[in-house]
């Protein structure tokens, strides 16, 4: 299969052939005309194949133009098909640090030596996740304030004190987002 770059020069180039065979007609055209014994509709002819060629310079440039930025839109969606490749890894590994944060914070109940190492191990892991998803562009979502369903999913209204209604209340599960594009949206109960 072609990629698009061989498509779209494949194409241009038969849309020049286009408007070389259309001069050359032209030309003919013209060659005819000035073959005429009649001075004043050979001037007419000529007028009328000036326009008939302007106007095949026109398509060409507009469609070169067309192409150009074609070219160029393809280009910025390649590197954004880059940008967001590891997308699908990323949301493969959340279940795996809200793994990590449930031992870390069951950790507290029971706390003797070994339990703090282990919890101090967990811990560690957990801060190298999240330096490494910061060095590739996840973060975690905002789940304080309004809830905002373009990055919260509320799995609960509730009646609560101190919170308007639409306000969140507790966060089930944390949201993350990947360069500004949300990866997950945060699982959240909401104030009624």
């Amino acid at each position: 299969m072609k990629d698009k770059k061989h498509v779209y020069a494949e194409t241009e180039k038969k849309e020049t052939e286009e408007v070389v065979l259309d001069a050359n007609k032209m030309i003919e055209e013209q060659s005819e005309v000035l073959s005429d014994a009649n001075l004043s509709s050979t001037e007419e002819k000529i007028k009328e194949l000036e326009e008939k060629l302007k106007s095949c310079e026109d398509k060409y440039i507009r469609a070169h133009a067309d192409f150009e930025n074609i070219k160029k839109r393809y280009e910025k969606e390649k590197y954004q098909a880059i940008d967001y490749a590891h997308e699908q890894f990323a949301r493969d590994l959340l279940p795996v640090i809200d793994a990590l944060e449930i031992a870390y914070k069951s950790a507290d109940e029971t706390i003797d030596d070994v339990t703090k190492k282990i919890k101090d191990g967990i811990g560690l892991t957990l801060e190298q996740f999240k330096k490494v998803f910061e060095k590739h562009g996840i973060k975690e979502a905002d789940s304080d304030g309004k809830f905002d369903p373009n990055f919260h999913n509320a799995a609960l209204q509730v009646e609560s004190e101190g919170k308007e209604s639409g306000e969140i209340v507790q966060t089930f599960q944390k949201g993350y987002t990947i360069k500004g594009r949300v990866l997950r949206a945060a699982m959240v109960s909401i104030a009624r």
